[in-house]
């Protein structure tokens, strides 16, 4: 169940959350095991020259922990969906992720640049990407992205890039609206965005579905073509797994 925030206490909050709680953002305690998911598998060591076996790939797919119901899935849900690359790619990717989760910064950071160009401008696979978060400092940055509107993955990368700036520190709302200005907000539109109580309950209720539907517990949580994998991937891990399936 997710704990409801009154609209009057939305910017407040902003100010007021502990930064320690912030830390703990990706999972409620599974953030050894994204961190672990994180790091690259490192390639075996090579064999003698006159034993050597046939060459092998540096890093295997990693294992599914679980399958989903595409069809289930891909239906609509609260809001719009937001994504990258051709809707009839091979390869469908679904990212749950929460804006100040440093583990899925990490990935938007490192891997997502590779994995676009690579799969995702290629026609290869598409991303949807859906909001999950697990607090009010990420609750507002989605709320910032989706008012947005076609801004809204480079306001997502913006808050992503500069996380350590806003998502941690004692007045995240004014760090958030310097941010926003950047990315043309006024005072006035920064304000009625994070005062929108529908647009927030529609941000908590993609991430009640997920939840409830899909078992989505710790982020980043990934869905790809049905197979679940938890934690942040090096484009290594994902070409493992996206190849199996072209």
């Amino acid at each position: 169940m997710i704990r409801s925030i009154p609209r009057r206490t939305i910017l407040s909050s902003l100010v007021a959350l502990p930064a320690a709680l912030l830390l703990a953002a990706c999972s409620d305690g599974g953030e050894d095991k994204a961190a672990e998911a994180a790091k690259p598998a490192e390639p075996a060591a090579a064999a003698p020259a006159e034993t050597a076996a046939p060459a092998k790939p540096a890093v295997t797919a990693p294992p599914s922990q679980g399958t989903v119901d595409m069809a289930k899935l891909l239906e609509a849900g609260a809001l719009p969906e937001k994504s990258l690359g051709k809707a009839d790619a091979p390869v469908t990717i679904v990212e749950y992720a929460s804006m100040t989760c440093g583990h899925c910064a990490h990935f938007h950071e490192t891997t997502l640049p590779a994995l676009k160009e690579k799969y995702i401008d290629t026609g290869k696979a598409r991303l949807i990407f859906r909001e999950f978060p697990f607090d009010p400092r990420a609750e507002a940055g989605f709320m910032l992205a989706r008012c947005s509107n076609d801004n809204y993955f480079a306001m997502v990368d913006v808050l992503f890039k500069q996380q350590e700036a806003w998502a941690g520190v004692e007045n995240a709302k004014e760090a958030l609206l310097q941010i926003s200005k950047l990315a043309g907000f006024s005072q006035e539109s920064f304000e009625a965005c994070l005062t929108d109580q529908k647009l927030l309950e529609d941000v908590r209720a993609v991430r009640a579905r997920g939840e409830a539907d899909f078992k989505v517990d710790s982020t980043p949580t990934f869905f790809i073509n049905g197979n679940t994998y938890k934690g942040a991937m090096s484009i290594e891990e994902m070409s493992a797994i996206i190849d199996g399936m072209l």
